[in-house]
């Protein structure tokens, strides 16, 4: 069981661990060895999770969030496969956490006067700019 928050804990059941073959470091043990941890977390199908944090864990997630829900994680950092695998699952408590807490609400603000006049001030220099660039009337 991993706890997540104080009223969210994700299952083992609800994880699915694959031991991949790493590159990086690790010498000739890396070509024997799978140290590589990817770890796959059904967002649409955990029951610990409310559909606000389903949401944004998938929005958080981005690109490591497959079409059919699934998150994957992949971690091969380390050499050990169990230093990989306490990070894969620290990654994705990190994850759910930040996705558990709700965003803030706008407040609606309106510029200052200093900021409005600041704004003008810089309208009416690059109005003069444009207005010296203009080509010169031999006319008059």
């Amino acid at each position: 069981m991993i706890r997540v928050t104080r009223k969210i804990r994700i299952g083992e059941d609800e994880l699915e661990e694959k031991f991949i073959r790493s590159s990086g470091p690790g010498g000739q043990n890396v070509n024997k060895v799978a140290t590589a941890v990817q770890l796959r977390f059904d967002i649409n199908r955990s029951p610990a999770l409310s559909p606000d944090v389903r949401r944004r864990l998938t929005r958080l997630g981005g690109s490591r969030v497959t079409s059919d829900g699934i998150l994957i994680i992949d971690a091969r950092s380390y050499r050990k496969r169990e230093r990989n695998r306490r990070a894969a699952r620290d990654r994705l408590r990190k994850l759910i956490r930040e996705a558990a807490r709700p965003p803030r609400r706008r407040k609606k603000t309106r510029p200052g006067r200093a900021a409005r006049e600041r704004r003008l001030k810089a309208k009416k220099i690059r109005s003069r700019k444009k207005y010296y660039r203009r080509p010169v009337s031999l006319d008059e």
